[in-house]
């Protein structure tokens, strides 16, 4: 009895074993699968990014770029929201002084941003852009140089020269000698390009993606590297950001490839 019990209980301890073993395999299979789809969240961030809601304050000549920008970066990042506040270079500085409450900034010059030292990280050249000069479609003042922007008959429209594309414009005309009376010096270089949309100039500078961005009611005249002003695009986090790596994640993806094709699309140029 004694030795017909041993093996009735060897028998049942073999079959158990031979049942047990295709249920450990579906169990690492299944684990195997929910490590995968754990492993997936993280991963959904294709920059590893923290999640958070990011405001940036950006230089109006990046409004339509950067709204693009932003909805690309959002979508490799699940959970991140991107609000842009486009202004001026000049007035973006004013806000980053007193306070506003900002996690990244843009400026389209590197004097601004330097100005800004002490609220910033350490910026990074992110796009570089040209002037050109913007006119009515079809050119019909038949503007074809810097020099021809002296004319009193024409009404010319710039951009006031504490901003950055003002600057710039004063740059390229005084390193030329021209004189230029300007019917009004606007706020923004989106200001200038607005007047000459709406028929109240007949000239006016702006950057070169500004003025492509209204293929319609405005033609652009080149101008010669030569004459030209590079205007460069300083991007930096602001210390005063409640998501600081978040910030940083952003700042750093403007020079990703992934960014960078969506700024030369636009027009801007590769730093």
């Amino acid at each position: 009895m004694s030795l017909l019990l041993t093996r009735r209980r060897t028998a049942v301890a073999v079959l158990t074993a031979a049942l047990l073993v295709p249920l450990a395999a579906c169990g690492d299979d299944s684990s195997g699968e929910t490590d995968s789809g754990s492993g997936a969240k993280p991963s959904d961030s294709a920059s590893g990014a923290p999640k958070a809601d990011l405001t940036v304050l950006a230089a109006s000549s990046l409004t339509d770029v950067f709204k693009e920008a932003g909805a690309a970066y959002e979508k490799e990042n699940p959970g991140t929201k991107v609000t842009f506040s486009f202004a001026g270079s000049q007035e973006l500085a004013a806000q980053v002084k007193q306070g506003a409450p900002a996690d990244a900034l843009v400026t389209a010059d590197t004097k601004t941003m330097d100005g800004l030292s002490g609220e910033t990280g350490t910026p990074t050249v992110i796009a570089e852009n040209r002037l050109v000069i913007a006119v009515g479609e079809g050119n019909p003042e038949k503007v074809e140089n810097l020099k021809d922007l002296s004319d009193t008959k024409l009404k010319v429209v710039l951009a006031a020269p504490e901003v950055p594309v003002g600057r710039y414009s004063k740059q390229i005309l005084d390193a030329q000698k021209i004189a230029v009376k300007p019917v009004s010096q606007e706020p923004n270089v989106r200001a200038v390009l607005s007047k000459v949309e709406l028929g109240e100039a007949d000239a006016g500078l702006v950057y070169r993606t500004d003025a492509e961005t209204a293929p319609d009611k405005v033609d652009a005249i080149g101008i010669p590297d030569a004459e030209n002003a590079v205007a460069s695009y300083p991007a930096a986090t602001l210390k005063g950001s409640k998501h600081s790596e978040a910030a940083a994640a952003f700042v750093a993806w403007l020079s990703t490839s992934a960014a960078q094709k969506i700024l030369q699309g636009a027009g801007f140029q590769q730093p």
